[in-house]
């Protein structure tokens, strides 16, 4: 699964996504990966309770004992913070949750081409030739 915001992330959003995220993990015969490329928002609109409460929300519903890695690529420095936040709140579930300064090191951790997290659904739209 992969989640690639742009513009503002704020709390209300992220709520929306996190919901699809439990549905997604509620309905899918296996437990799966993920990969969130965040190099393209350009604000944060969440204070830092409002992070906690939404990794702790994770770490509760997420409670599969199969291992799932969480993939976050940050470009900026407050986006890195958040994604730190979160992950060293998941560091006691099932979800192992790394940061990365590069799509090929997120792919490479995932066991994935580089290609499949770099596609971006923009492109697609616009026609650039991707499938």
């Amino acid at each position: 699964m992969v989640f690639r915001p742009r513009g503002v992330l704020s709390e209300k959003r992220i709520r929306t996504v996190v919901k699809m995220l439990d549905a997604a993990e509620n309905k899918a015969a296996k437990p799966f990966n993920r990969f969130s490329d965040l190099s393209q928002l350009f604000a944060v609109d969440m204070d830092v309770e409002a992070i906690l409460s939404v990794s702790l929300h994770r770490q509760v519903t997420y409670a599969t004992p199969a291992p799932v890695k969480s993939a976050f690529y940050v470009t900026s420095d407050a986006v890195n913070r958040i994604a730190k936040i979160h992950g060293l709140v998941m560091k006691s579930s099932y979800l192992n949750v790394k940061v990365f300064k590069t799509i090929g090191q997120a792919a490479r951790w995932l066991r994935v081409p580089k290609d499949v997290l770099a596609m971006d659904p923009a492109d697609v739209r616009a026609g650039s030739g991707f499938p």
